[in-house]
């Protein structure tokens, strides 16, 4: 599948790259409940060469912070050693800890001159201490102001240090080595970015649709996106993760279990087909519960979206990510927005099961990366 180039990264400490070129580069997705590895040759090729996943015991990782980073270096060691995967990997990062903001600045040609515009309007913009954070910006656009002068679009992000270093210390210890940071909504975009291109009416050129992007995970991460640019994004902490722990404390079952009886019970069987299964009942109960509270999380997110100086109008929804393989959440989804929506995985992940390749888009995504 052909992606887009969103791929502003992150690039917090000295050292990332390693002196000589990698054979191969493991786009690395940690969630709460589960690490998914995809490992694609660094050729200039998109084919996936080995693809893993594995669980997390719970309080290794909370919303995509690291709570103990011995016990996640234990699970990556033993996920990169089962696997034989290769040691050189590119991080997607995914928590309320880092801040992405669109910004409107007068043309500017020098990247230092850029650089330091940026810093500027980020102390109004970006709300945490910059000298506490890593930022990073990509200029996505030039054109005419409204009254005719030049003007740039600039995509800035930032994150907290200290956030990203423990992650960088957790794959230390397991012996990796840290090729980049990404922020995991542009690998997702990368993955996914098939948005039609069309012609502009009475010009000459093309136009490309602008979408919104939805993983559906163990927190939810949105992205809206034109011609694989990210011009917002989003991650609010409730997702498939909130919606089993809440199954597993009414039902006093293992996470593991809780999970699983979401995939089986789901949104689209009656209810009485569970012949009174007092389980089923109260995982419809969680999942009809969790259901209304992603819409009017996603309808949150459109809002503040919208909301933004020159926001274009949604034309293409795209779901991915865990959730999607919940029977009957997509289209739950689609009624509560009012928007119809495709569910979507990569192409180079065809022949993979399902449920597998629904969570590893997003890191095959960050293997992609530039």
């Amino acid at each position: 599948m052909s992606g887009g180039q969103a791929s502003t990264q992150i690039t917090p400490m000295p050292k990332l790259t390693a002196t000589k070129k990698p054979q191969s580069i493991v786009g690395l997705d940690i969630e709460t409940g589960s690490i998914a590895a995809t490992e694609v040759r660094a050729n200039g090729s998109r084919a996936i060469s080995k693809t893993a996943i594995a669980p997390l015991d719970p309080g290794v990782v909370n919303e995509g912070e690291v709570l103990d980073s011995e016990a996640l270096s234990q699970a990556l060691r033993g996920l990169f050693g089962r696997n034989k995967l290769g040691k050189d990997v590119r991080l997607g990062i995914a928590n309320q800890r880092v801040v992405v903001r669109t910004m409107q600045l007068p043309l500017i040609e020098d990247e230092k001159e850029i650089d330091t515009a940026v810093r500027f309007r980020a102390q109004d913009q970006i709300p945490m201490p910059l000298d506490q954070a890593v930022l990073d910006h990509k200029v996505i656009s030039r054109g005419n102001g409204d009254g005719g002068e030049k003007m740039m679009e600039v995509l800035a992000v930032a994150a907290r240090r200290d956030m990203v270093i423990s992650l960088l210390e957790a794959l230390r210890k397991a012996g990796l080595r840290p090729m980049g940071i990404d922020l995991s909504a542009f690998g997702m975009i990368r993955a996914l970015d098939t948005a039609p291109v069309l012609p502009v009416e009475g010009e000459e050129g093309q136009i490309r649709t602008t979408t919104l992007y939805c993983s559906l995970g163990d927190i939810t991460n949105l992205a809206v996106a034109r011609g694989g640019e990210c011009l917002f994004t989003r991650v609010a902490p409730f997702g498939m993760e909130s919606i089993a722990q809440r199954v597993a404390e009414r039902d006093g079952r293992p996470m593991e279990e809780a999970r699983d009886s979401l995939l089986d019970v789901g949104l689209e069987e009656p209810l009485d087909s569970f012949d009174g299964d007092e389980s089923a009942e109260a995982t419809r109960e969680a999942l009809e519960e969790g259901a209304s509270k992603l819409v009017d999380g996603l309808r949150l997110s459109l809002d503040f979206y919208g909301a933004q100086e020159g926001a274009s109008a949604i034309e293409h929804v795209v779901l991915c990510g865990p959730g999607t393989s919940v029977p009957g959440l997509p289209e739950r989804i689609q009624v509560g927005l009012g928007l119809g929506i495709e569910v979507m995985a990569p192409v180079a992940l065809q022949g993979v099961d399902e449920e597998d390749a629904a969570r590893l888009t997003v890191s095959y995504g960050l293997a992609i990366g530039d």
